[in-house]
C-alpha cells in the first residue's frame, strides 16, 4: 500500500466518523441538559401505555445517532453535488433533535416540543428521500430514526394532551 493510498483511506475513515461523533456529542449534551427533568418532572407525567422504560431511551438513541451519523458520513464520501444540501439537512435535523430536548425536557413545554418534533419528522423524511438517489444505504440508515421519531411524536402528543 502506498503512502498516498493509506492517507486517502485515513481521510475516508475520518470523513465517515466525524458525523457519528458529532451526533453522539449532541446526544450526550442533550442527555446532560435533560437530567433534572427526567428525574423530577417526567416521572410524574401521565404517559401513554406504550411508553418504554426509561432505560430503553439512551440505548435506542445511541444506536440511532450512530446510524444517522454513518448515513451522513457515507454521503460525504460521494462526489455528488447534492451532498452539500444533504449535509445542511443533516445538521438541521440534528439541531432540531437537540432543540426538541431543550423545549420538551429543559423548558418542560410539551406543546412547543410537539411543534418542533413534527418539523423534525419532516426534515428527517426529507433527508431520507433526498439521500436515496445519492446513496441508498444512507437513506435506509435513517428509516429506524424516522420510525423512532414518529413514536416519540406520539409520546409527545399524548403527554401534551393528557397533562
Amino acid at each position: 500500500m502506498t503512502m498516498q493510498k493509506s492517507s486517502s483511506t485515513m481521510g475516508n475513515i475520518l470523513t465517515v466518523i466525524w458525523p457519528i461523533v458529532l451526533s453522539l456529542a449532541v446526544g450526550a449534551l442533550a442527555a446532560y441538559m435533560q437530567e433534572d427533568s427526567i428525574r423530577n418532572w417526567y416521572p410524574y407525567l401521565n404517559k401513554p401505555p406504550l411508553t418504554p422504560p426509561n432505560a430503553v431511551f439512551p440505548v435506542v438513541w445511541t444506536i440511532l445517532y450512530i446510524m444517522t451519523g454513518l448515513s451522513m458520513g457515507l454521503i460525504l464520501l460521494k462526489s455528488d453535488d447534492r451532498k452539500r444540501f444533504l449535509r445542511t439537512l443533516f445538521l438541521f435535523q440534528l439541531f432540531l433533535n437537540f432543540f426538541w430536548c431543550y423545549l420538551f425536557f429543559y423548558r418542560q413545554n410539551p406543546l412547543n416540543g410537539l411543534v418542533c418534533i413534527v418539523v423534525l419528522d419532516w426534515i428527517a423524511i426529507w433527508y431520507a428521500v433526498k439521500a436515496w438517489p445519492v446513496k441508498k444505504i444512507s437513506s435506509i440508515l435513517f428509516w429506524p430514526y424516522i420510525a423512532w421519531l414518529c413514536f416519540a411524536t406520539y409520546l409527545n402528543l399524548y403527554i401534551y394532551m393528557y397533562n
